[in-house]
């Protein structure tokens, strides 16, 4: 049972309430999972500066989505997973390529698999990546750039992932229809 909060852009330290205030502005609502990250407000700017550079980064927007539901697949993340998948539908992002994510497995697109499975690499390693998978990494038309900025979209998730976790976030109701189970692999 969950001892967090759920805080209101009111009832939050005084040092969330702008980030907060800024987060229902992008996204017309306080998602729980910032509603949390409030107790902190050192964490939910942190994790607002992330997402932010993450999304600066020369990853187009599939690939970000990529990146972020592979980290969400192997920190095994039911509200990330729900919540991205929700988002990568409204970006109309293909729905084979998330459902293959979701699902485990790899994706068609062979430029995208190698994405996925490097930052499942990544991920799974605590970034103790070969230098095979790098040079396969690379080999697939990434860069050096590219190794840099999916460490950095691992880092935005790892922050979300863990909150949750620890937190066990309660899922929003914009994710209705976007529920997963995590994998029985432990």
């Amino acid at each position: 049972m969950s001892t967090f909060k759920l805080h209101t852009i009111e009832s939050a330290p005084a040092g969330a309430r702008e980030t907060l205030s800024n987060v229902k502005s992008a996204f017309g609502i306080v998602p729980n999972l910032q509603a949390i990250m409030a107790e902190s407000p050192e964490l939910l700017k942190a994790q607002q500066s992330l997402w932010s550079l993450f999304d600066q980064t020369s990853f187009d927007a599939l690939e970000k989505q990529v990146v972020y539901l592979t980290v969400i697949y192997e920190n095994e993340c039911e509200y990330c997973m729900a919540g991205h998948s929700m988002l990568a539908k409204m970006q109309k992002l293909p729905e084979d390529v998330v459902a293959a994510i979701r699902e485990g497995r790899p994706i068609e697109d062979a430029k995208l698999e190698a994405l996925r499975r490097f930052t499942s690499t990544m991920t799974k390693s605590r970034g103790w990546a070969s230098e095979k998978d790098v040079s396969a990494f690379i080999g697939a038309g990434y860069t050096n750039k590219n190794v840099l900025e999916v460490i950095l979209g691992i880092a935005t998730k790892v922050t979300m992932n863990y909150v949750n976790h620890v937190a066990e976030t309660p899922a929003d109701p914009f994710m209705k229809g976007f529920e997963w189970t995590r994998p029985s692999r432990r």
